[in-house]
């Protein structure tokens, strides 16, 4: 399974999102909704989701909600962290958000799109004494629910080719795509010849056709 970024880096970004979310909300006050939202937009989430080692294990959670709310709203934020002595609610969801998204590789974005601060807020309790592969369980089965349409048929659909004149055009049996499209057959397992040839026809790269883990 291919990873947003190496696991060395795991631990540290999960305490790292979870100090963010804990500060924005708890000490600056800030909607968790309203932050997530302005994380997702900033720089800062795309050079996480990139593995850019500043952004892994170089920066605390205060300094990034300090760059976000910089980047987003052209404000300097100068709050003292107040003291915690037990994880809140709003640590765990950016703790949990971070594991999820190392896991599958989904955006950010994908993942509060789909289930927005506030549910993954009241996730907390059932979940939060759990391992984290069951709230990994959850957001798959979310995901799956929401994102229905696979890559490759959205892709196809897109560039306006059937099914028939995509395997005309790529060499691939019809019945291959037919069966990817449908998740019958899972592309992630295709050749790589397989999918370049796809790839070439829709003219997109070939790691788009690959879905994420659902």
């Amino acid at each position: 399974m291919i990873h947003a970024y190496q696991e060395i880096y795991l631990s540290k970004v999960q305490w790292v999102l979870g100090n963010a979310f804990d500060y924005a909300v708890n000490t600056c006050h800030i909607q968790g909704n309203d932050f997530a939202k302005m994380f997702i937009v900033s720089s800062v989430s795309r050079r996480m989701e990139n593995g850019e080692p500043a952004y892994l294990a170089g920066k605390s959670g205060i300094e990034i909600v300090q760059e976000v709310v910089a980047e987003t709203k052209g404000q300097e934020l100068q709050i003292k962290q107040q003291e915690h002595f037990e994880r809140s609610r709003e640590y765990w969801v950016g703790w949990a958000v971070a594991y999820y998204q190392w896991y599958s590789s989904r955006k950010y974005s994908d993942i509060f799109k789909v289930i927005p601060f506030e549910r993954l807020q009241k996730m907390y309790y059932p979940l939060h004494e759990a391992d984290v592969t069951k709230f990994v369980d959850v957001m798959d089965s979310q995901m799956e629910k929401y994102f229905s349409q696979t890559n490759l048929r959205r892709i196809r659909m897109a560039y306006g080719a059937t099914q028939v004149e995509l395997s005309e055009r790529s060499g691939v049996n019809l019945r291959s795509i037919q069966m990817y499209e449908q998740r019958n057959k899972n592309i992630n397992r295709a050749s790589a010849d397989t999918i370049y040839r796809l790839a070439k026809v829709l003219g997109c790269n070939m790691e788009d056709l690959l879905e994420k883990p659902l």
